[in-house]
Protein backbone atom coordinates (compact mmCIF):
# COMPACT_ATOMS: atom_id res chain seq x y z
CA UNK A 1 0.00 0.00 0.00
CA UNK A 2 1.32 3.28 -0.90
CA UNK A 3 1.86 6.15 2.27
CA UNK A 4 0.93 9.50 1.61
CA UNK A 5 1.66 12.50 3.88
CA UNK A 6 -0.03 15.52 4.41
CA UNK A 7 1.13 17.98 1.48
CA UNK A 8 1.82 15.17 -0.76
CA UNK A 9 -0.23 16.51 -4.17
CA UNK A 10 -2.29 13.27 -5.74
CA UNK A 11 -4.98 12.55 -8.14
CA UNK A 12 -7.86 10.58 -8.18
CA UNK A 13 -10.19 9.18 -11.00
CA UNK A 14 -13.05 11.85 -11.56
CA UNK A 15 -16.00 12.35 -14.08
CA UNK A 16 -14.38 10.50 -16.40
CA UNK A 17 -11.29 12.05 -16.28
CA UNK A 18 -8.53 12.63 -13.09
CA UNK A 19 -8.52 16.09 -10.81
CA UNK A 20 -5.19 16.92 -8.42
CA UNK A 21 -5.80 17.84 -4.51
CA UNK A 22 -3.22 18.01 -1.36
CA UNK A 23 -3.40 15.94 1.59
CA UNK A 24 -4.97 17.48 4.87
CA UNK A 25 -5.42 14.83 7.11
CA UNK A 26 -4.92 11.48 7.80
CA UNK A 27 -7.65 9.27 9.30
CA UNK A 28 -6.93 6.17 10.76
CA UNK A 29 -10.17 5.33 12.64
CA UNK A 30 -14.01 5.89 11.45
CA UNK A 31 -15.61 8.78 11.35
CA UNK A 32 -18.20 10.60 10.23
CA UNK A 33 -18.49 13.39 7.84
CA UNK A 34 -22.37 14.60 6.57
CA UNK A 35 -23.96 11.98 8.58
CA UNK A 36 -21.91 9.06 6.46
CA UNK A 37 -19.47 7.06 7.81
CA UNK A 38 -15.75 6.67 6.67
CA UNK A 39 -14.75 3.32 7.66
CA UNK A 40 -10.48 4.09 7.90
CA UNK A 41 -8.23 1.82 10.24
CA UNK A 42 -4.53 1.97 10.75
CA UNK A 43 -4.33 -0.43 7.86
CA UNK A 44 -6.16 1.28 5.30
CA UNK A 45 -6.64 5.55 6.15
CA UNK A 46 -8.83 7.47 4.65
CA UNK A 47 -7.21 10.35 3.32
CA UNK A 48 -8.83 13.72 3.43
CA UNK A 49 -7.84 15.96 0.09
CA UNK A 50 -8.49 19.39 -0.48
CA UNK A 51 -9.48 19.67 -4.67
CA UNK A 52 -6.91 22.23 -6.35
CA UNK A 53 -9.26 23.15 -8.51
CA UNK A 54 -12.50 23.60 -6.56
CA UNK A 55 -11.48 23.48 -3.04
CA UNK A 56 -13.61 20.91 -2.24
CA UNK A 57 -12.48 18.29 0.40
CA UNK A 58 -12.99 14.44 -0.23
CA UNK A 59 -11.54 11.34 1.55
CA UNK A 60 -10.31 8.46 -0.20
CA UNK A 61 -8.63 5.25 0.47
CA UNK A 62 -5.09 5.00 -0.85
CA UNK A 63 -6.51 2.40 -3.30
CA UNK A 64 -7.50 5.28 -5.46
CA UNK A 65 -5.14 7.77 -5.19
CA UNK A 66 -1.69 8.70 -7.14
CA UNK A 67 0.96 10.68 -6.00
CA UNK A 68 2.13 13.26 -8.13
CA UNK A 69 5.19 15.07 -8.90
Amino acid sequence: MTVFHVGDTVSWPYEGGRTHGTVIGVHTVPFQVSGYTHHATVDEPQYEIRCIRTGHVAFHKPSTLTRET
